[in-house]
């Protein structure tokens, strides 16, 4: 399996990151990155660290997007290479909170250009209401900080 991301330790308290390189359709008539292609930066990074604990789907439930809050730091721009930090800040009952940290890497060093916090809801696939997030779930996101 080719996993687009790796396990490190570089940005405490982010264990895992994904890489994600600007295309020309990601940018605006500034010729930046436009403020909403930002999203499928972090859902990347966070695609590749549930793939890295061997997925996040369990028969039954899958995982629908709460809320989610961006801020803009600096900008991005055609072909620059982000390195997209991801982490689980909280598991609660029904739902798991997520930060992410996209960061430029450029000939002088990196760049925070934008953080995210998203929240994704366990909900039961037949009753399409909130359930408790499973046991095994809540293990291999742990696994990771062991």
């Amino acid at each position: 399996m080719i996993e687009l991301g790796r396990a490190t330790d570089r940005k405490p308290p982010f264990r895992y990151s994904a890489f994600a390189r600007v295309g020309f359709s990601d940018t605006d008539a500034q010729g930046v990155v436009y403020y909403g292609r930002y999203m499928p930066y972090f859902d990347l990074a966070r695609t590749e660290f549930h793939r890295h604990l061997g997925g996040l789907h369990e028969p039954g439930v899958d995982f629908a997007m709460r809320a989610v809050s961006v801020e803009y730091l600096a900008p991005a721009k055609f072909d620059d290479l982000l390195e997209v930090f991801v982490r689980v800040e909280r598991i609660g009952t029904t739902s798991i909170t997520y930060d992410h940290a996209a960061y430029r890497l450029d000939d002088d060093g990196e760049t925070l250009a934008a953080t995210a916090k998203a929240t994704l809801v366990c909900i039961s696939l037949d009753a399409r209401r909130a359930v408790a997030v499973p046991d095994a779930l809540r293990e291999r996101i742990a696994s990771l900080d062991r």
